[in-house]
């Protein structure tokens, strides 16, 4: 049987050590930029620090990478992935696929869950691309994962724990269309964690200040 690594989110460089210490296998952090997470961005320092600690342990680190670009940003996108190769990350997380257009360094791609991996169509679609790793939709239910994975032989990775959004992963705009900041842009106001009201044709109050919105999480 394959063994199964436990991966853990890393906001900063002391949760990531953290993390490490308590036996985590291996890590995913965002960079100065293009994750989607935008507060939880480091340095490109603490990026090379974090590798370090981690190989010392015999972990890995992976840069999260996974947010949609700007033409105007290709450049600079290609310059950081660059970077991450040079700080030590042993893959990178992406959700782009104008990503795969460029000069990239020699590391593993992991495909986002932000590319909506919810069909064995679309992982046979990334296996065949190239991708080493697909990062599937947190929607999927055990018996959706075990078909995917009798149909496929590339790396899965599911989500055990945390939050879950309303919509399908990666295909969600309430945050931009209410305020201008985009989720997949790493930048979501997670306006579905809010309470609402709901009304009827007629005006009339339903239910009020009510988390319709809120699924309960992993």
């Amino acid at each position: 049987m394959t063994p199964i690594e436990l991966l853990a989110p890393a906001k900063d460089f002391e949760c990531g050590k953290a993390a490490v210490l308590a036996g985590a296998d291996a890590l995913y952090m965002g960079g100065p930029r293009f994750g989607a997470r935008h507060k939880a961005s480091n340095s490109l320092t603490d990026m090379a620090r974090m590798s370090e600690f981690a190989h010392f342990y015999g972990a890995k680190v992976y840069a999260a990478f996974n947010t949609l670009l700007l033409d105007t940003e290709l450049a600079e996108a290609q310059e950081t992935l660059w970077q991450f190769y040079e700080a030590g990350v042993d893959a990178m997380i992406i959700q782009d696929m104008g990503i795969l257009e460029m000069k990239l360094p020699p590391l593993p791609l992991f495909a986002s869950t932000q590319t909506h991996n919810m069909t064995t169509e679309k992982v046979q679609f990334l296996e065949k691309t190239g991708f080493q790793r697909v990062i599937l939709a947190r929607e999927l239910s055990l018996s959706q994962i075990k078909t995917i994975r009798s149909h496929t032989s590339i790396e899965l990775e599911a989500f055990v724990h945390g939050a879950l959004c309303v919509s399908h992963s990666g295909r969600c705009y309430l945050s931009y269309a209410l305020g201008k900041r985009s989720g997949n842009r790493g930048d979501c106001a997670q306006p579905c964690r809010e309470p609402y009201t709901l009304l009827d044709p007629q005006g009339t109050i339903l239910e009020q200040n009510k988390h319709f919105l809120s699924l309960k999480d992993l």
